[in-house]
């Protein structure tokens, strides 16, 4: 009973520490201990129950915390710095790309290499004490006699077995609910702040399995309206290029800061309208999903990252289309393939091939990474060295953050920003340069375009807006370094807005395109070549003419009022209960819709010149 006793003290003091460092506050922290019946009690005795059962296993009073301290205080700092830099918390899928944190790094510490030196002296003290701990602590402690052991285990496995039953969020938990454990996974914020971060952390890994959409079924899927559109084709197909410009924004927007001369003079003349991205300061791979393939982040589990989670088998896509058609179809982007698991991705959507870092010619960098001019130059050349009509999906790099003050040692602009820092200054100036070669990038290519015979469609947008941080707090843009994800409508458009570029060499830009979801980019470039689908241009323009923006937390549409938490609501309006009910049958289900919205996965083979088909017909 005393080992017992001393076991709930330290859990009591572990869960404080989590909970401090997570939220970086004392008074955050002291207010979810406050009440007695909170989740934050119900916590202390589940890390309880976990170091009860792990002494059994090691066979000794206490050594478990030597496992389960240094774990869950290091999530709980990766959490908490998640949350500055993004403004969302840790999930368990951020650990599928730990990876690509790890190589980011000597990028990321550029910026404050004090707090680099900080992590790593942190990291080896750490470890170093770790190493003595276990070494001196365990001899002091008195071993477990075998009967202790399996009454200690007795106790713990069926008591945290009950628990983790009662985590699935998606099913209704009387327990649950009379711990005061409220699964929010419509609001993650809210989700960490009110469960704690080790609970909500909890209830966020059943998410890596996506359940049916309420009412889903194979004769859903066959009431949803088709539409009048086939697919066709102009009788000389138009060659595409996308370019995704990474953190692609208009300094400009931030107030009291003027910058000479303009950055983006090129996209401000030929602008079509915005992307409303789903992300801020990062998470592109989220952004690039909907971009290719039409479907929305929106009917996903929140924190969800389909590259990583559900792309394992083929999924329609622009590529998918346009291949089936005869182009030629490349995705470009020049670093690592296995980033954001971008190389079989790209495979499941239908790409003939993705030129990555590792197959791409040497490319001169601009600052530490891949320069804008030099993916432009080489996306001119691929394209000139082929006869096939082809489709270009491009992802640049340069403008990556962070933007660490002379980064770039010629800049050709200055900013002029009042009483602010030096510092904020120079952070602007290096943000500022990288767009105005990404602008510098798109003229290039516009003008290169302007001087084919083929016709030619280039879309052009930024994925999200930059990681200024603290910038943005200076200046007065946010009042925290990242934005909201709910807000007043007007504050959600200034923070999620990016510049969108869609322009044909036939018929110049196309305006008036609005603020958009980038799951309807596919609609707007398949109509500026004179394309038409079933789905891209005919399902989705049909969900478009209700709603410009569909997003996790809002409904933006055409006309009538904004709809804030809208998929907490008892009806959704038809068009978006089909549009999910339609991609999760596509991703998840038996592909009910795909004869009738997706004819290339099911008519005809769509095959490239060196590889096995990715779609086989239905009878096949």
């Amino acid at each position: 009973m005393r080992s017992v006793m001393v076991t709930l003290a330290v859990s009591a003091v572990l869960v404080f520490a989590i909970e401090l460092i997570a939220r970086g506050s004392l008074i955050d922290t002291i207010n979810f201990f406050q009440q007695p019946f909170k989740p934050s009690w119900t916590t202390v005795a589940l890390f309880a129950l976990i170091l009860i059962g792990l002494d059994a296993l090691l066979g000794r009073p206490h050594n478990g915390l030597l496992i389960v301290a240094p774990v869950a205080l290091t999530l709980a700092f990766v959490g908490h710095q998640k949350s500055l830099y993004l403004g969302d918390p840790l999930y368990p899928t951020d650990f599928l790309y730990a990876r690509q944190i790890v190589e980011l790094m000597p990028l990321l510490v550029r910026e404050r290499p004090w707090t680099g030196v900080g992590i790593a002296v942190g990291l080896v003290a750490g470890i170093s004490l770790l190493v003595l701990a276990w070494r001196h602590w365990r001899r002091r402690m008195p071993a477990l006699s075998f009967w202790a052991r399996i009454s200690r285990l007795a106790i713990a496995l069926p008591t945290l077995a009950f628990f983790v039953s009662i985590m699935d969020y998606a099913t209704f938990s009387w327990t649950r609910d009379r711990l005061q454990i409220i699964p929010m996974m419509w609001d993650q914020k809210e989700n960490y702040a009110s469960n704690g971060f080790a609970i909500a952390f909890a209830l966020n890994v059943p998410m890596a399995k996506v359940n049916a959409p309420q009412g889903y079924t194979e004769k859903a899927i066959d009431a949803i309206t088709r539409t009048d559109v086939a697919t066709s084709l102009p009788e000389e197909k138009p060659d595409i290029i996308v370019v995704m410009s990474e953190s692609f924004w208009d300094p400009t927007r931030l107030p009291g800061v003027e910058i000479s001369p303009d950055p983006i003079p090129s996209v401000r003349a030929a602008q079509s309208g915005h992307v409303f991205s789903p992300e801020f300061g990062g998470m592109t791979a989220n952004v690039e999903f909907e971009a290719l393939t039409g479907f929305s982040n929106a009917f996903l589990p929140a924190g969800s990252i389909p590259y990583q989670q559900y792309v394992r088998n083929p999924v329609p896509s622009m590529a998918t289309f346009l291949r089936s058609e005869g182009y030629e179809t490349k995705a470009i982007h020049p670093f690592g393939g296995w980033f954001w698991n971008r190389a079989p991705v790209y495979k499941a959507f239908g790409f003939d091939e993705f030129m990555s870092e590792e197959n791409l010619p040497p490319l001169k960098k601009r600052g530490p990474l891949a320069s804008d001019e030099a993916l432009t130059e080489e996306i001119i050349r691929q394209a000139d060295a082929t006869d096939h009509p082809f489709f270009y999906f491009a992802v640049s790099l340069q403008s990556h953050g962070p933007y660490e003050p002379g980064r770039y040692n010629d800049a050709t602009h200055k900013v002029e920003a009042g009483k602010l820092s030096q510092w904020t200054r120079d952070s602007i100036l290096t943000y500022a340069e990288g767009a105005s070669d990404a602008d510098r990038s798109l003229q290039r290519l516009m003008d290169w375009a302007s001087k084919r015979e083929r016709p030619t469609v280039i879309a052009f947008f930024g994925d999200h807006l930059p990681p200024l941080g603290p910038v943005y707090v200076d200046t007065g843009f946010m009042k925290e370094p990242v934005a909201k994800r709910k807000a007043p409508i007007n504050d959600m458009l200034v923070q999620h807005e990016t510049p969108l570029v869609v322009w044909s060499n036939r018929t110049g830009a196309a305006r008036d395109i609005g603020s958009i979801s980038p799951a309807f980019l596919p609609l707007h470039v398949l109509e500026t070549a004179g394309i038409t689908h079933p789905y891209y241009t005919g399902f989705l323009g049909e969900v478009h003419d209700r709603f410009r923006v569909v997003d996790r937390n809002v409904l933006l549409p055409r006309l009538g009022e904004t709809q804030f938490d809208w998929s907490r609501q008892k009806e959704l309006d038809p068009a978006i209960r089909d549009f999910r009910w339609l991609q999760y049958d596509m991703m998840f289900g038996k592909r009910r819709g795909a004869k009738e919205f997706f004819p290339e996965t099911v008519d005809k083979v769509v095959a490239n010149r060196t590889r096995s088909p990715l779609f086989l017909r239905e009878d096949a």
